[in-house]
């Protein structure tokens, strides 16, 4: 050819090696898939799934007259343990030769030793069978006493091997836990030992590969008969076993001898062993093809692919799923007809990703995308419960959704081409597209506008912008939402956040936010706190609407009587706090005034008249460095007129502040003192007025501090009874008490032992078993302990506290009512509640003389106390007159320092209980 011919062809070349390339892209693509495939393995589970399925295609009867001897629950059951003693397995082998058997295989673990005698009778019964006995031998993984990865393996004790055949037993299961494979044997330590399934068939093939099973034998063809019933000579177990050949294996599940099989079947390892055998026996020992013709099967779908090129996509896809379905029962058929499993993975994968990618190139995926999203979007925007539109660069609308023609009360025809802005009030400052770059700025996306309805009718308006380019420009979305509804909200929630809703008026926020901005402002100021009196009761009397309009009356005349304040508030319920710009005595001037108006002119509500007297504190900015702290100081200041029902305004004083401050701190030092076991217990004897012998004691309690001494117990108790502490303390008391006269008990000194209870004990409800628990714990007798109960404390819950003392009283302890004679109820203490002591209170005891009103009283206490069945004690006996006076009028016991004043235990013993002993 000239040269000047050739030049002209050449670039005639390109394209048609583009369009050849174009044609091939599909089997290119293919066979790179197929290769990933192939490299990565990913191949092998399917090749496995395959052949498995093809074992339903074909199903043959077992030929090898093997059967089946189970150790199984039934047999398990009856000899009733487990492992049996070999001499069974001796009687197994002994009888199955006398019914017929030919060969017998024990797929059973006799490499450990037994008893002697059960030792030689198996031996003597293998060597009667004659070399007819096949033992199992397996190999297992283990480690050295190093630590490293070592093999191990289990064969028969050397007396049993001498006279038996070793069986390989082992089993291989792949990646999947399922066995698929089997092998003719496996040399160990130089020697080859034949599997199980070879010895029962006759084949000893060393050099044979390892196998396929051919799971299309019907493992239910199987014939199998129990243990139990060879031993027993059950005919027809034995009849059935006559002839064939015998595998003795585990199918009891506790046993752990199951395996996985293909198709999810779970069977034991004995049947495994005969399937492997059976495929022995009838030459059905698969074995897979190799790699090369699975990549040549590969090519056939994409011969068909390539042969139909010039066809339309479905007759390409077609005749490629027709040759894979070709090839496979071609495959399967071979299966059938020969021990050969033609692995067709890779050609089915080609298959499958050859008619994938035709499908693929056939159909126009960016044009169904679009058109898909485009319907998506179509159909989210139109179901958006917020409005939408959507704008052309100029900023005309050119969509808009149904939800945004509500929210500017348009038509759907009216709103399409109309620019944006005339939607929006003309003080909304609209973008001017496109130079509103700023709100697509990440953080900056929502905007708050003032939108424009139809009628004219401005409203808050929210939107989201979001910007595009398309090929016919840029393009904006803009999402809307109309807030009028939230800012009310908004408005409401922010009125309920700084407002009282009863009376109108600003709440404990706003209070604190004035005070804030009163210190800040640093002129004079003074707070002032109101308390109405007995509010919460007067509520739970006479219900909340009467409560609240009450509140909204005295709230009303605040406002009368404090025109100037600079804030009035309702911080809590039943406060009202007036904030003044003013001194101490601008404030106390305005506080007189408000009291003396709440005392002269009843409060007028709801068609009622009420006199509602008010308490009055008051605190300067000065004494506080916080809002908090001011608002304290007047509230100690008012708790201060609550407390002594003061008619005049209380100013704040600093003591106050230091009072509650150090009750603070002492609570916090009593609890450290609980904790450090500084508390003890002082005992005041309580003597036989007319003997004067010891009789009991009052267990009362002392704080040993460590650099104080001893704290007097009117400092400490009282923080003790009103704080949380009281039920720990209470607790520690009384378990030390019912201890020490356990001990004194114990000692041959016995006194009855009086301890205080407290309030918090009754409340928490566990008092009956605390004390049910220390007496069992001590062996106290229940008699030598009294309970001491004060009227407060019956008052609080009678119901709760008359059954707790009637269970206490069961238990067999004393009840004793002190300090009677101070409370409003205690006659009528005496009729209803559970008690066996009455202490007569030392107020009218520490004055005693014949003839006075106190000895009356006394005297009618005593008499009325007989007549009730108590006992006396009379607390406070200070001198021997007292003494001898309240033994004449028939009190039996008394109590005071005339007798000795509160000792430790120590000492009570060394004074009175040794001597008394």
């Amino acid at each position: 050819m000239p040269r000047q011919d050739a030049d002209r062809q050449a670039p005639r070349r390109t394209p048609a090696i583009a369009a050849a390339l174009k044609a091939g892209r599909v089997h290119l693509l293919c066979l790179c898939i197929v290769a990933l495939v192939a490299a990565t393995g990913l191949h092998v589970r399917l090749r496995d799934m395959v052949l498995d399925a093809r074992f339903h295609a074909n199903t043959r009867a077992p030929a090898a007259d093997i059967a089946m001897v189970e150790i199984d629950p039934r047999s398990i059951a009856a000899i009733g343990r487990w492992p049996w003693p070999r001499s069974l397995h001796a009687d197994l082998v002994r009888k199955l030769g006398e019914a017929g058997v030919t060969e017998i295989a024990f797929d059973v673990d006799f490499s450990a030793r037994s008893t002697d005698a059960d030792d030689r009778a198996f031996t003597d019964a293998l060597r009667k069978a004659g070399g007819g006995v096949i033992l199992a031998t397996f190999r297992q993984a283990g480690e050295t006493a190093e630590g490293k990865p070592a093999s191990y393996v289990n064969r028969p004790l050397p007396a049993f091997e001498s006279n038996a055949w070793q069986g390989l037993v082992n089993v291989m299961p792949d990646r999947d836990g399922a066995v698929r494979r089997f092998t003719f044997g496996a040399t160990i330590d130089g020697v080859f030992v034949p599997s199980i399934a070879a010895l029962l068939t006759g084949r000893h093939e060393p050099a044979a590969p390892e196998f396929r099973i051919d799971f299309g034998i019907d493992r239910q063809a199987v014939p199998g008969v129990s243990f139990i019933d060879v031993l027993r000579d059950e005919p027809a177990a034995l009849a059935a076993l006559r002839g064939k050949k015998v595998l003795v294996s585990g199918t009891a599940a506790e046993l752990g001898d199951r395996f996985v099989i293909p198709n999810g079947h779970i069977i034991p390892g004995a049947l495994l062993q005969i399937l492997a055998a059976e495929s022995i026996f009838q030459n059905r020992t698969l074995q897979t093809t190799a790699p090369a013709l699975a990549f040549a099967l590969a090519l056939l779908p994409l011969g068909a692919a390539l042969l139909m090129r010039r066809r339309r996509g479905s007759a390409r896809i077609a005749a490629v799923i027709c040759t894979a379905v070709a090839a496979e029962a071609a495959a399967a058929a071979v299966q059938i007809a020969y021990p050969v499993a033609v692995d067709t993975s890779l050609l089915l994968v080609a298959a499958a990703a050859c008619a994938l990618i035709i499908l693929v190139d056939e159909v126009d995926i960016r044009g169904l995308l679009r058109q898909a999203a485009e319907r998506r979007f179509h159909n989210v925007a139109m179901s958006l419960s917020d409005g939408l539109v959507c704008l052309d660069g100029e900023g005309r609308i050119t969509m808009a959704n149904e939800a945004a023609t509500r929210i500017f009360g348009v038509a759907a025809a009216d709103i399409k081409g109309r620019p944006f802005a005339d939607l929006l009030a003309p003080e909304a400052d609209a973008p001017s597209l496109p130079g509103a770059s700023g709100l697509f700025e990440p953080g900056n996306r929502i905007v708050e506008q003032l939108g424009r309805r139809a009628g004219g009718e401005l409203f808050p308006l929210e939107s989201s912008w979001s910007i595009w380019e398309t090929p016919s420009g840029r393009h904006y979305g803009v999402v809307l939402r109309d807030i009028s509804e939230r800012r009310r909200q908004q408005e409401r929630i922010r009125y309920l956040a700084e407002n009282d809703v009863v009376s109108g008026l600003p709440n404990h926020n706003r209070l604190i936010a004035a005070l804030d901005e009163a210190l800040r402002d640093g002129r004079r100021h003074r707070l002032m706190l109101a308390g109405l009196p007995n509010f919460d009761r007067m509520r739970d009397l006479e219900g909340q609407d009467f409560a609240d309009a009450l509140v909204r009356a005295a709230a009303a005349r605040l406002r009368a009587l404090a025109p100037d304040a600079t804030l009035l508030s309702r911080p809590e319920s039943d406060e009202f706090a007036v904030l003044l710009q003013g001194d101490e005595a601008a404030a106390n001037r305005l506080a007189v005034r408000i009291i003396a108006d709440f005392r002269s002119s009843p409060l007028e509500f709801s068609g009622r008249t009420l006199r509602m007297p008010l308490f009055l504190g008051h605190a300067g900015c000065e004494d506080a460095a916080a809002s908090q702290l001011w608002l304290g100081n007047a509230r100690f200041a008012l708790a201060q007129a609550r407390t002594h029902e003061q008619e005049a305004p209380v100013a704040f004083a600093m003591p106050m502040r230091e009072e509650v401050e150090k009750r603070v701190a002492l609570e916090a030092r009593l609890r450290l003192a609980l904790a450090a076991g500084e508390f003890e217990l002082f005992y005041q004897p309580q003597v036989d007025l007319r003997t004067r012998a010891i009789i009991g004691a009052e267990a009362l309690i002392r704080w040993r501090h460590p650099e104080r001494g001893y704290v007097s117990p009117g400092e400490f108790m009282p923080v003790v009874n009103g704080t949380s502490l009281s039920e720990g303390v209470a607790a520690w008391v009384l378990e030390t008490a019912i201890r020490q006269a356990a001990i004194w008990q114990k000692q041959g000194t016995p006194i009855r032992v009086g301890v205080n209870l407290a309030q918090s004990q009754f409340a928490a409800g566990s008092l009956v078993a605390d004390v049910a628990r220390l007496l069992d714990a001590t062996g106290l007798a229940p008699g030598l302990v009294e309970l001491e109960v004060t009227e407060d404390i019956i008052l609080d819950d009678i119901s709760r506290v008359r059954t707790i003392l009637a269970a206490l009283r069961d238990l067999g302890l004393l009840i004793a009512f002190d300090d009677f004679g101070t409370g409003y109820g205690s006659l009528t203490s005496l009729r209803d509640f559970p008690l066996d002591v009455i202490k007569i209170d030392q107020t009218f005891v520490r004055t005693l003389a014949p003839g006075t009103e106190n000895a009356a009283i006394v005297a009618a206490t005593i008499e009325l106390g007989h007549a009730l069945g108590h006992g006396l004690i009379a607390e406070g006996i200070e001198d021997e007159a007292i003494a001898a006076l309240l033994s004449r009028m028939g009190c039996e016991e008394g109590q005071g320092y005339l007798f000795g004043r509160p000792m430790p235990a120590r000492e009570l013993e060394a004074n009175w209980l040794r001597r008394a002993a």
